[in-house]
């Protein structure tokens, strides 16, 4: 009985071991691979040059590339079976990973991409859904997902992609990464399957951007110079709306970074939406209904509207015979779009959406210029869980597209920047430069970078989201909007956002101070001379406040106390000169 017992234990002691053992051999399974790739290889670079001679740009780093490149010898197999299984071996290696072994890198392997490279999403369920290392329970996003993946798990030094609607900054979002898509038709597309080439682009991820500047010089074929530091560092502020993390989560890192390194001046905001509704009249063709019917009046949704036309047009026209003559099972998520009802009103509206494109283009081009750079969160929130229908939601494509497509469709150039972890899931901020302003770009990004990841750990050290803090930054970002919309003489809207910071920190009094003088503008005397009156209780020696009542009292006929008001604003100022003009006439008025 006791040597029965005893052999039952051993064996159940036996069993467990082996399930144990076995669960380790899985979980280091997924720990080496993270499902990135769909083949492995091993492409070499040239041998070094010899001394003195320098080394390669990229002599020791490894990459690898999504399965939409061509590499000689090997069928491209574009996200799909049936695709690699009809079309021939390549005869050539593409002009981007060549570059980049002639540049010293070791190409190790192809990564799996959404099928057809055609979702944002990172599913793929004939190859298998690679897993996301910053949160394994969600998506990666796509399309590169396998290059994301790759990069995030540090199983390479840095990998390629293709971002046409958002292939490369959205897994860059979502695997807390860096991304970088370039300026449209910079970097060459020879030996890459096309997925839409109006908005085509090879983009590139690393964790660490002093090797995604590396690459950058490598690809772009960009000298090593000093390109100087923004002068406009732009937040757009309908796009942190749409987002679903809490903007000071956001905005704050990168605000506090810009005030460290470049001052506080260089700061403004602005409604990008609004702005490329005045500069890009052709986005009125592209408005469409939400699912209640109604009209959306947002440019950003027409931008993306113009985006997704235009993808998916020049993909059928690409492919449509392939895909007609095969008709290969595709994610739910990738025939919604591919399978749209009117392909006759989608062609006669190319043409307005390749000049929405150039509009685009020139817009974003004259408000950022040479130095300037716009800022918006990469993403509209958290990557959503595996097995999610959020993807297929109208809200969810809504906010997403509305993000991408602001440098989808004018070809302009944008980086992901992570920016740590919110409730732990993935949070991150992109950083748009102009057209063609690629490389200063990427060295604004190494300038900024070591700052940027102070504040990101300051935030995660003493959890600034609690309410007070919040509070006081919230009323600081309203009150910068406010400064935007009253430079640009749009007082309401000012008014507004002055209102939104005194609602927030009623204990400033430049937020009264600053209202009252937008309320000056609209002749609004009364709220003025009030406003002004709250700013000096708080504030006693506000020289703004006192001339701004004192114009106020001025308007409304209170000449007396409008005197005392300019003379106490001479005596903390005593070379005012509007205070002395001010008097002047006050008393010949009276004389």
């Amino acid at each position: 009985m006791t040597s029965a017992a005893t052999n039952l234990f051993v064996l159940l002691g036996l069993g467990l071991a082996g399930v144990l053992l076995m669960t380790r051999r899985l979980k280091k399974a997924v720990r080496e691979d993270f499902g990135a790739f769909v083949e492995r290889l091993q492409l070499l670079p040239p041998p070094p040059p010899p001394p003195p001679k320098a080394p390669h740009p990229l002599t020791g780093l490894t990459f690898a590339v999504s399965d939409i490149f061509d590499i000689d010898g090997y069928t491209t197999g574009f996200g799909h079976p049936d695709w690699a299984r009809t079309h021939d071996i390549a005869y050539r290696t593409s002009a981007a990973v060549s570059a980049l072994i002639e540049g010293g890198a070791t190409c190790v392997g192809k990564t799996v991409i959404d099928e057809l490279a055609y979702g944002i999403n990172g599913e793929n369920g004939l190859y298998g859904t690679p897993t996301n290392p910053a949160a394994p329970t969600r998506l990666p996003g796509g399309s590169s997902s396998g290059s994301a993946v790759a990069v995030a798990a540090q199983l390479v030094d840095f990998s390629l992609g293709t971002d046409t609607v958002g292939g490369v900054r959205v897994p860059g979002g979502y695997c807390s990464i860096y991304a970088f898509r370039p300026s449209h038709g910079v970097v060459s597309s020879m030996g890459v399957i096309p997925v839409s080439p109006s908005l085509d682009t090879i983009g590139w991820f690393a964790k660490d951007p002093s090797i995604l500047r590396r690459v950058g010089h490598v690809l772009l074929q960009l000298p090593y110079a000093n390109s100087g530091h923004p002068r406009h560092v732009i937040f757009a502020d309908d796009c942190f709306q749409l987002s679903q993390v809490p903007v000071n989560r956001i905005s704050q890192v990168v605000t506090r970074c810009t005030e460290k390194l470049f001052g506080r001046q260089v700061l403004n905001h602005i409604d990008i939406g609004e702005y490329f509704a005045s500069k890009v009249p052709s986005l009125k063709q592209f408005q469409d209904k939400n699912q209640n019917g109604e009209m959306r009046s947002s440019s950003l949704v027409s931008l993306a509207n113009a985006m997704r036309l235009l993808c998916r047009s020049e993909f059928k026209h690409n492919h449509k015979d392939w895909i007609n003559s095969i008709t290969p099972v595709l994610h739910p998520s990738i025939s919604l779009h591919i399978n749209s009802p009117s392909e006759e009103a989608e062609d006669a509206n190319i043409e307005q959406c390749q000049i929405a494109k150039n509009e685009a283009r020139l817009a974003l081009n004259s408000l950022l210029k040479n130095d300037g750079i716009l800022v918006l969160p990469t993403v509209a929130g958290p990557p959503p869980k595996l097995g999610s229908k959020e993807i297929l939601s109208d809200d969810y494509q809504t906010r997403t597209y509305s993000l991408l497509a602001v440098a989808g469709l004018s070809g302009c150039c944008q980086v992901n920047v992570p920016l740590g972890l919110h409730e732990k899931c993935p949070v991150s901020v992109s950083l748009i430069a102009r057209y063609g302003g690629d490389r200063f770009l990427l060295d604004t990004l190494c300038t900024m970078q070591s700052s940027i990841q102070d504040e990101v750990d300051i935030v995660e050290k003493f959890n600034f989201s609690s309410n007070t803090i919040s509070q006081e930054e919230s009323a600081e970002i309203a009150k910068g909007k406010g400064n935007a919309y009253f430079k640009d003489k749009q007082w309401q809207k000012a008014i507004n956002c002055y209102s939104e910071a005194i609602k927030l920190n009623g204990k400033n009094a430049t937020y009264y101070s600053n209202r009252a003088a937008a309320y000056l503008e609209l002749g609004s005397f009364i709220q003025a001379e009030s406003d002004c009156s709250n700013a000096i209780n708080l504030d006693k020696k506000n020289i703004k406040a006192y001339l701004r009542r004192g114009t106020a009292r001025e308007m409304l006929g209170f000449y007396k106390d409008a005197i005392e008001d300019f003379q106490y604003a001479l005596v903390l100022e005593p070379t005012n000169t509007a205070a002395n003009r001010a008097i002047n006439r006050l008393k010949k008025l009276f004389a």
